[in-house]
């Protein structure tokens, strides 16, 4: 099969069934692994070059919904009679879904099956480990500086932190993306804050910025240094990748 994908996480899970070499173009975000970044690019994940996916004739296209406004994407290939699928998961376990729902469309149903399990074992372990491990340390993460945007508890890294022994300080709120405010925040008074700007490098992103906001240089995160600039490559995107990040978030809030 010919395949297109047009998100990263899409591509970051064909390449964990292994099968990344059918893939014969990507949106430009797409990064993992390596060898993609060899294959033409197709535009940014909102806004897609259609008439260019179309050119490389492939039997499917794996879509997204994952940002506001790739239902664009969506309509253009409906719009030229390209075959596709939409990926859209939200939990891990909709992740585990969607190795499964990837690997039967691409002819690999049972491997889907065996690499969906293996992702799922491999959150088990976590939750053993970290099980009845006394207070859970609390987390702030940061996809965005200003206006604040961070996951409540309907996104992925709110599993993800509970895996890693932490607690989310949105944990309670349903919605997977909020907006708050710096004063949100402070009262919440975290033990870690978590950097993970969307589309920002690490080497960018510039915790100093966080210590100059009204009332934050008195937070237990600041004052205790326990700032950290994470890859949002490992946080921030869907797919299989987010083991890695478990494995370094565990690492981070279990050193002693």
């Amino acid at each position: 099969m010919r395949i297109v994908s047009i998100c990263p996480s899409n591509t970051e899970i064909v390449a964990y069934l292994e099968l990344d070499e059918l893939l014969i173009g990507v949106d430009n975000y797409s990064d993992y692994p390596e060898t993609v970044k060899e294959l033409p690019q197709l535009g940014p994940d909102l806004s897609i070059d259609i008439e260019k996916v179309e050119e490389l004739q492939p039997d499917l296209v794996l879509a997204s919904l994952s940002v506001p406004g790739m239902e664009a994407n969506i309509k253009g290939l409906e719009e030229r009679g390209i075959p596709y699928i939409i990926l859209n998961p939200g939990t891990l376990n909709e992740i585990a879904e969607d190795i499964i729902k990837t690997g039967e469309a691409l002819g690999y149903k049972e491997l889907g099956k065996l690499k969906a399990d293996l992702f799922l074992k491999e959150l088990e372990k976590y939750k053993e480990k970290n099980r009845g491990e006394g207070a859970a340390p609390s987390l702030y993460w940061e996809w965005w500086p200003k206006p604040i945007f961070t996951p409540g508890g309907g996104n992925w890294l709110t599993e993800i932190t509970a895996l890693a022994g932490g607690q989310n300080i949105f944990a309670d709120r349903r919605e997977a993306s909020l907006q708050m405010e710096w004063e949100d925040v402070r009262k919440a008074d975290p033990d870690h804050i978590c950097m993970v700007w969307v589309g920002v490098k690490e080497d960018k992103m510039r915790p100093e910025l966080l210590k100059k906001r009204p009332g934050w240089n008195e937070m237990k995160a600041i004052q205790k240094g326990k700032i950290h600039v994470l890859e949002e490559s490992l946080y921030c995107r869907p797919s299989p990748r987010l083991l890695q990040g478990l494995e370094k978030l565990d690492t981070l809030l279990n050193l002693k």
